[in-house]
């Protein structure tokens, strides 16, 4: 290998390894903001799952996960691993691995507060280790089924499924999951009373802030490397990320009434709506997808919660789920030329690409936890769940100090 040669390929490592290194930050995020939105009985649960998982979900995608999707293999030496590419397929798994770790990540969200430990870590490694692969490798890696080059969609409908940074894969995947847990557990005790609604209010609106502004900051890695080359990245993608935020921010904004939460959370709409499309929309396209992600997260929490009665404590199926399908579809729409934007997208396509992801989260989610729910069931009892998971698991509390007195 020449000097230059030699240079890309360790260029190509330190670029991946920055983007896994934003996006790991990101699992700070989601804890963060999930320690910001559940009670204080409840916020040591939050840091521990989302730890627990990420780590979990490490080794099950080096054994399994990762080879299941790409063909790759780590049982070689550490010399062959690391090849003639300075490592870079090493690099790659640790990105890719922390795509992965978003799905229990995301789950953990709406199942807080009353949620068992361990079966959820099992549920997320099943999900990492098998679910998650089978549908990523089928978009992006050696499963030729949905992707952009030689699957059968590609043929029927002029282009394969587009999903640059997983609005579907990721984002889609882990949201209708945890719509399946969330109705399995069924809601916390308390939320409504007699058939009648009572919200249980948020804890700690800065630290729900914090977590916010991790996610959007790590989300430019997540999107921008999502080049996986230092050759592939585009000032396009890092932009329509921006644009798409702005719009998620302004739209939950004004339909809120500067509600905290929903403006913090419609952020986070406009940046999973945009990771399909990323690298397809014009800067105004992704400006409105945002703006429509923010909205769609704002309406059906709402409609979630108080129409459909279901107990999703953050919200991450209207986030994750409904905002993560809109922006598969919206790749197709806002993709194409004659709006502005790069082209190379089929509306039919996405559609179809959208609803596998979404069947497939839904059949894997109701088959595992009621697997699950059967053999070891998956909620605190109503004593634990009373006190709190910080004590009923890891007995101790967020403050300990407090219990002294």
């Amino acid at each position: 290998m020449s000097e230059a040669e030699a240079l890309k390929e360790s260029a190509n490592v330190l670029f991946l390894m920055l983007g896994a290194v934003m996006v790991f930050a990101m699992h700070g995020g989601f804890a963060f903001l999930e320690v910001g939105t559940v009670r204080k009985k409840n916020q040591v649960n939050a840091l521990v799952k989302i730890i627990s998982d990420f780590g979990v979900s490490a080794v099950v995608y080096l054994l399994i996960g990762f080879p299941l999707a790409y063909g790759m293999m780590f049982l070689s030496s550490a010399q062959e691993l690391v090849g003639t590419n300075s490592g870079y397929d090493l690099v790659r798994y640790f990105f890719l691995m922390t795509f992965a770790a978003a799905v229990p990540a995301i789950i953990s969200g709406g199942i807080a507060e009353r949620a068992r430990f361990w079966p959820q870590v099992f549920a997320g490694a099943i999900f990492v280790g098998i679910v998650y692969p089978l549908f990523e490798g089928m978009v992006w890696g050696r499963i030729s089924l949905l992707g952009q080059d030689g699957s059968w969609l590609a043929s029927f409908a002029g282009a394969g499924f587009h999903d640059y940074a997983g609005s579907v894969v990721v984002h889609a995947m882990g949201g209708w999951l945890a719509l399946v847990a969330v109705i399995k557990l069924g809601p916390r005790k308390g939320r409504w009373v007699n058939g009648q609604s009572r919200p249980i209010p948020v804890s700690n609106i800065p630290m729900l802030a914090l977590g916010s502004w991790m996610l959007c900051i790590g989300w430019f890695g997540f999107n921008v490397m999502s080049a996986q080359e230092i050759s592939g990245i585009t000032g396009l993608v890092a932009v329509n990320s921006l644009m798409a935020m702005v719009g998620g921010i302004l739209m939950a904004l004004v339909l809120s009434k500067a509600d905290p939460g929903f403006v913090h959370n419609g952020a986070l709409a406009g940046l999973v709506a945009v990771c399909a499309g990323s690298d397809k929309f014009h800067p105004l396209g992704a400006l409105l997808v945002g703006a429509i992600a923010g909205a769609v997260f704002v309406k059906t929490f709402a409609w979630e919660q108080e129409k459909l009665k279901i107990d999703d404590v953050l919200g991450v199926w209207p986030l994750h789920g409904l905002c993560g399908a809109w922006g598969g579809v919206a790749c197709g729409i806002f993709g194409q030329e004659f709006l502005g934007g790069m082209g190379g997208v089929s509306l039919v396509a996405q559609i179809i690409g959208t609803l596998a992801g979404t069947a497939m989260a839904l059949f894997a989610g109701f088959i595992v936890y009621s697997a699950i729910k059967s053999v070891s069931g998956i909620r605190l009892d109503e004593e634990e769940e009373f006190h709190g998971s910080d004590l009923a698991v890891h007995k101790v509390e967020a403050y300990p100090e407090d219990a002294l007195g």
